[in-house]
């Protein structure tokens, strides 16, 4: 992430970074170009993500990349957002990852439609194309779900014992 932002704020276009105050102890992720935003925990920090980016990308990375990625590619399908999600698949990296989804498809765990959510390319200019061509077809069926948080507040339950 250093890198990536660090080439992004030497070509004068600006970074924001979301950080969980627990990576900061130690300087753990070192100096931060361009603003920096504090949040309490990695949720808190993929919902801000969520709010304030345009697009998602991942470049190659481990486990915390992956669980952002999917993270967001599910949050598209439940249509909590609408944003295209897209890898940077640098010299085949997400080769295997892209089969697996496919094979997901074949199996019928991901449908056609929710496929269409991740797109994949292998330079930075057919990608950002990608993404800004990209169209979000929403399920019918899960576009009906309302996520504001009054939503997700639950009713009280009657629990009265009639004898």
């Amino acid at each position: 992430m250093g890198c990536v932002s660090t080439a992004v704020a030497q070509h004068e276009r600006q970074v924001l970074g979301i950080i969980p105050s627990a990576f900061t102890i130690n300087n753990l992720v070192g100096e931060t170009c361009g603003k920096e935003i504090k949040v309490a925990t990695m949720q808190e920090r993929l919902v801000m993500m969520m709010e304030l980016s345009d697009a998602f990308i991942a470049l190659p990375g481990g486990f915390g990349t992956l669980e952002e990625l999917f993270q967001m590619i599910s949050w598209a399908q439940l249509s909590i957002h609408n944003k295209p999600i897209g890898v940077l698949n640098i010299n085949g990296f997400f080769n295997g990852l892209l089969s697996f989804v496919d094979h997901a498809v074949k199996q019928e765990f991901i449908t056609p439609r929710a496929r269409k959510i991740l797109i994949s390319a292998t330079t930075a200019d057919e990608l950002v194309d990608k993404l800004q061509a990209f169209r979000f077809e929403s399920d019918p069926a899960l576009s009906k779900l309302k996520w504001s948080p009054s939503s997700s507040q639950k009713e009280k339950l009657d629990l009265t014992l009639r004898l």
